[in-house]
């Protein structure tokens, strides 16, 4: 006879904690300014790291408003940014629990908003990484990453009629400089209250660094063979002592020499197989104010907003550019 003993998993309990920090973003109302509250979340538990999913609520009881769900990553925190109303918020994170880990919800934080821009989204940027000093710092050939967080103000997200997707831009970079967002459209879903994230890229470009890569140019010696026989045919061409024919026979020649020179030298396929490519231009050293936008539409109205990035571009020493 199989006899089956049944397990009893011991539980653990957990701790919930909520630190609530405010920031502030640009506004597009002179004077104003957008104010975000940044949630850290901390779920610990005894003897091992909590997993699964945290949710920020805002109220309590019948009245309370779900702001947003993360999954606690695998020290078992979560982070959250939110663009709330005017008025006072009672925040608090409910841990869902998760396997042989018990719920739990942390202590409330109070938070009070007042005189809050009324932009439908506001938009943050990170410094660049890898981290430099002063921070921002680029030399031409060399690229960094941020992070952009479009956050929506919670009246903005209430009044949706499903997913608004915003799109991000940037303006203000230096020439031969780029960026790119990954991903460049965002979606802020209904009832999800807390920030979406994208990564942006800003490339800069190193110019040639040798002479080999310039292109050739017109000689004097070519200018000197070229431009006499040219008006050499000319005075045969339209000279009264010639014979007609003779005239006729250079007026030919001084054709055809013009159409072989279009034909060639002007022309790009011909001057793009024998002189190559163009040189690369070095992106220039200095300053340069990034501006980025967030922009989402409900097909009528159009809400954007910005905010600024310091970029600052060295020019590579001597050395470096030798050595390269």
């Amino acid at each position: 006879m199989l006899v089956i003993a049944g397990l009893h998993a011991q539980t653990v309990s957990t701790t919930t904690t909520l630190t609530a920090q405010s920031t502030s973003a640009t506004c597009p109302t002179a004077g104003v300014t957008a104010t975000l509250t940044d949630l850290t979340v901390a779920v610990t538990g005894s003897g091992a790291v909590p997993g699964g999913t945290v949710t920020i609520m805002d109220g309590s009881g019948n009245a309370a408003l779900q702001l947003a769900t993360a999954t606690l990553s695998s020290n078992g925190q979560a982070s959250f940014v939110f663009y709330l109303a005017d008025g006072t918020h009672s925040l608090s994170a409910v841990y869902a629990g998760q396997g042989s880990f018990q719920t739990s919800t942390s202590a409330p934080s109070s938070v009070t908003i007042s005189a809050q821009c009324d932009t439908g989204i506001a938009v943050t940027v990170t410094n660049l990484s890898p981290v430099t000093t002063p921070p921002n710092t680029l030399t031409p050939g060399q690229s960094g990453t941020a992070t952009v967080t479009v956050v929506p103000l919670e009246e903005y997200v209430a009044s949706l009629p499903g997913p608004a997707f915003v799109t991000l831009s940037c303006s203000g970079l230096p020439d031969q400089a780029s960026c790119a967002f990954s991903p460049e459209n965002v979606e802020i879903l209904q009832g999800q209250y807390a920030g979406v994230t994208s990564t942006m890229s800003l490339i800069t470009q190193i110019g040639s660094q040798s002479d080999a890569m310039a292109r050739p140019v017109s000689t004097p010696v070519t200018l000197a063979i070229l431009l006499p026989g040219a008006f050499a045919l000319g005075g045969l061409a339209w000279s009264t002592r010639r014979r007609a024919w003779l005239q006729r026979l250079s007026l030919l020649a001084l054709v055809a020499l013009v159409t072989i020179l279009g034909a060639t030298a002007c022309n790009p396929r011909y001057d793009y197989y024998n002189h190559g490519p163009p040189p690369n231009r070095e992106t220039p050293a200095g300053n340069y104010t990034v501006i980025v936008a967030a922009q989402s539409s409900n097909g009528v109205t159009a809400i954007t907003n910005t905010t600024d990035l310091a970029l600052t571009v060295t020019a590579l020493s001597t050395s470096t550019s030798t050595s390269q």
